[in-house]
């Protein structure tokens, strides 16, 4: 079971950068734009966001049952 959660943890960590890649394209895509008018869009908003949970269930996944706190 470890392998296969480590597998899944590893396929996060991907999707992570994934999100992230896109995230710095939607900003360059409004600095394009806009220029130095460019606002942060909803997009790399969300992006950011669904990133940070992609991370937290990574860790989640990454930890040792010494590691868990019950």
């Amino acid at each position: 079971m470890q392998e296969r959660l480590e597998d899944i943890r590893t396929r996060l960590v991907s999707i992570s950068e994934e999100l992230g890649d896109l995230g710095i394209a939607a900003l360059q895509t409004a600095i394009d734009e806009d220029g130095v008018n460019a606002k942060r869009p909803e997009s790399e908003k969300r992006l950011s966001r669904a990133r940070r949970a992609i991370d937290k269930a990574a860790a989640i996944i990454g930890q040792t049952p010494e590691s868990t706190t019950l």
